[in-house]
């Protein structure tokens, strides 16, 4: 099948890109993976010995960072519907975290401990059609809203992907109910022309109401 123009473009930008090359030359595996080491340059949201879920892994970029960040005393607990390959000190649960089977493993998992950090790059397959996007998207930000409140102590962190559009600004709000600092983040490595944001959100008060 003969690809489109904006898919031989957006192809070339790829592999143009220095992140990909980064990511290849220093065995990341994703671009992705130095957005979360922007943010923790910035905010040192990951210590050794904590444990961080990470949500929406695939293909495991961020895990891999967070796996050596938390180091061998720590853990890595990472969730995604498509499955990864395995990453030394992650464990991973594949399917789909709002049924309540997957997220019975997954707090299974966790043994009754709670969560120092909750991740999310989660984004859904985009159309291109923005009144179908951004609906998707801030629903799987909900999603990991729901998932933080879960699994988070108190005075813990989210850092969650989200896209400016509506819904953006009562996302926050909620953020804010919740947890008593939310700051936004752009890092370098996300796409200018992209409107996707990164919230963190710190000091987690305890609100354990939730919608699974």
């Amino acid at each position: 099948m003969a690809r489109s123009k904006s898919s031989k473009q957006w192809l070339k930008e790829h592999f143009d890109d220095s992140y990909v090359k980064r990511s290849q030359d220093e065995g990341y595996r994703s671009r992705a993976s130095y957005k979360l080491l922007e943010i923790q340059e910035k905010d040192r949201l990951i210590t050794p010995g904590m444990t961080v879920v990470d949500l929406g892994a695939a293909p495991g970029g961020w895990s891999q960072v967070a796996a050596q960040l938390v180091g061998d005393g720590g853990k890595v607990l990472a969730s995604d519907i498509l499955p990864i390959d395995s990453i030394t000190n992650v464990t991973f649960v594949q399917g789909d975290f709002s049924d309540h089977a997957i997220l019975n493993e997954l707090l299974e998992h966790l043994g009754g401990a709670v969560a120092d950090l909750v991740i999310s790059d989660m984004a859904p397959n985009m159309s291109g059609v923005k009144e179908i996007d951004q609906p998707q998207a801030m629903y799987l930000a909900e999603l990991a809203l729901e998932m933080a409140r879960f699994a988070l102590k108190p005075g813990a962190t989210l850092l969650v992907k989200v896209f400016q559009g509506a819904g953006f600004d009562a996302y926050r709000k909620q953020l804010q109910a919740s947890f008593k600092v939310v700051k936004s983040r752009k890092p370098g490595a996300s796409r200018p022309r992209s409107r996707e944001t990164y919230l963190l959100a710190a000091g987690f008060k305890g609100d354990l109401s939730h919608g699974f």
